[in-house]
């Protein structure tokens, strides 16, 4: 996320006054330069994966895929305004044991943008790439893993089409509700004290086009994580940050600059009826995995809002010293509770 378009998988997080620079603007002190990588990370993206473009209900959606065809199936689905190069440092991983898929949907990464968007869509642009993926020619259907918002959209395919997952994994996930009319109008109140006038309000998002940035350090500058955080791993933070951004034309038409990937729009374009209607009495296998200081899991109530959504009986994995953004805080901890998840279940 970059700026102050700010989501995290349910509803808006203001950014606040006066937060600490390594929080804001975590890669200013790089000034456009890469932070220096651990072995494993680079040996992790030096497995590259095969790139390719699917059409989905008119919208190319841009598929990522390791491993060989005909072994088990992984679909990976990122975050919201994030995009498919959060998981590639993650699933080189599995990429001996699993044919291993990372999609951007629709809106995000580098896929086509939508006039309007739904769960129902996103469910399709998932099936879609994992068919495409090949990963329909194991002898079991594959395995769908979600990060925050990305855990919403997964679940939801669980809970409306089980028969297309063998089970599916939420890394994150919180559920929560549309904002209320009353933090609609502070949002604006707020809005308007900033001197940001032209922020209209439809639903929980403010309807302004992405900046434009005169040069990859002063974009790169921008990036922050949302909810607000300080990155675990500034390395992992800058590879994501890199892979967010695209060229441009500036507005006065001399060269161009850089801007985010993410449709500034989508969440005024999101209908979430169907998910608030969802039935998840039938749904397939269900586990969670989670931060143990996230402040995504801290808001919505594991405890509680939770038990709405996940048997009783779905396997829980805390990981610890990790906030929402457990593949920049804990990547290798992440990496462990998978594969020792995999083995075991469903």
């Amino acid at each position: 996320m970059a700026d102050d378009e700010v989501l995290d998988d349910d509803e808006p997080v203001r950014l606040q006054p006066g937060m600490p620079p390594e929080m804001a603007a975590p890669l200013a002190r790089f000034k456009g330069t890469e932070p220096e990588r651990p072995e494993w990370f680079s040996a992790a993206l030096a497995q590259e994966p095969e790139r390719r473009l699917v059409p989905v209900n008119g919208a190319n959606i841009e598929l990522l895929t390791w491993g060989q065809v005909g072994k088990p199936g992984l679909i990976l689905v990122h975050g919201n305004s994030a995009h498919a190069d959060w998981w590639s440092f993650i699933t080189p991983f599995f990429a001996d044991d699993y044919r291993v898929a990372a999609l951007s949907l629709s809106g995000m990464g580098g896929s086509d943008w939508r006039e309007a968007y739904s769960f129902e869509i996103f469910a399709d642009e998932i099936y879609a790439c994992a068919r495409a993926a090949g990963l329909y020619e194991a002898s079991a259907p594959p395995i769908y893993i979600g990060h925050s918002f990305g855990g919403s959209q997964v679940y939801y395919s669980a809970a409306r089409y089980p028969e297309r997952m063998r089970a599916c994994i939420l890394v994150d996930t919180g559920f929560g509700t549309p904002p209320t009319p009353e933090q609609i109008a502070e949002w604006e109140r707020q809005e308007r004290g900033a001197g940001r006038p032209g922020g209209r309000w439809r639903g929980p998002h403010r309807t302004q086009p992405n900046r434009i940035y005169t040069t990859l350090e002063e974009a790169l500058t921008r990036f922050r994580l949302m909810p607000p955080q300080v990155p675990g791993n500034l390395y992992v933070a800058d590879h994501i940050a890199r892979h967010s951004l695209k060229r441009t034309p500036m507005p006065d038409g001399n060269g161009e600059g850089w801007t985010w990937k993410f449709d500034p729009f989508l969440w005024s374009k999101l209908d979430r009826s169907a998910m608030e209607a969802i039935d998840n009495s039938h749904a397939a296998p269900l586990a969670h995995i989670w931060g143990d200081r996230s402040e995504i899991i801290r808001r919505h109530g594991q405890s509680s809002q939770g038990k709405d959504f996940l048997p009783h009986d779905a396997p829980r994995i805390v990981i610890p010293d990790s906030e929402h953004h457990i593949m920049v805080d804990q990547p290798l901890a992440l990496v462990s509770a998978l594969r020792t998840l995999l083995a075991v279940w469903p």
